[in-house]
């Protein structure tokens, strides 16, 4: 099994608790990060938007959010496509979200036409494909002249203040303690910590936007650096 293979296959198992244990291990503060990022982008593309396509969208979370942060901005969202390769997510999204389009898929070759996303979202799934210039060459491809793609992560910095410590200790012990208890999966919330440590930092994911031919719209931290989001646009 290769590691996208393995990746894929671990979010398989853990699928019937992930929703609970996002919501756990963040403390529900996961909910203001998402919020905010939908809300932000909706302001900025400022239009009704015929189709948004979420990737790696899991059991669909993050529809939901920019279902209500279109509603509390007055536009529309047409067309929903959530797309994820972990089919045990599918089949929650499918039950959880109605009205969406829920397709298997990779952020590396996206079912998805050329040119027809008002917006593309991705969060905290960036880290979880291998091949990343592959995927900003999807998002890109299927995004329309002048549309967004919203990124939100954990991103890899250096470990310098005290919440920088504290938030490693969390990390690196309490939550794969957490989330072994929870999951009954021992690998999944090891994976995350390390994952994260071996990611890319902020800086780097920027260059690799631009190099994909995306202008960076905002590059912002939320909570102490523990989550930052992206918003570029694909030049008009």
């Amino acid at each position: 099994m290769d590691k996208q293979s393995g990746i894929i296959q671990m979010f398989n198992d853990i699928s019937p608790t992930y929703d609970r244990l996002n919501r756990i291990l963040s403390f529900g503060v996961d909910r203001r990060w998402r919020r905010s990022a939908c809300e932000k982008a909706l302001k900025l593309y400022d239009k009704p938007l015929a189709h948004l396509v979420d990737v790696a969208t899991g059991t669909g979370d993050l529809i939901l959010f920019w279902r209500r942060a279109a509603g509390r901005l007055g536009l529309s969202i047409e067309k929903e496509s959530g797309i994820d390769p972990a089919v045990g997510m599918l089949e929650i999204a499918r039950k959880k979200v109605e009205g969406a389009t829920f397709l298997e898929g990779q952020a590396a070759a996206l079912p998805i036409a050329d040119q027809s996303a008002d917006i593309v979202s991705i969060s905290y799934g960036i880290r979880n494909v291998v091949d990343l210039e592959g995927a900003m060459k999807e998002f890109y491809r299927v995004l329309k002249p002048g549309g967004l793609l919203v990124i939100l992560e954990f991103m890899s910095h250096e470990k310098k203040g005290l919440m920088d410590r504290l938030t490693l200790f969390y990390m690196k012990r309490l939550l794969p303690a957490i989330g072994r208890l929870i999951s009954k999966d021992p690998r999944a919330y090891t994976y995350l910590p390390e994952s994260i440590e071996a990611f890319l930092s902020s800086e780097q994911m920027a260059d690799k936007l631009q190099a994909a031919g995306f202008e960076l719209v905002q590059i912002h931290d939320e909570t102490f650096k523990i989550s930052t989001r992206f918003i570029a646009r694909k030049p008009q």
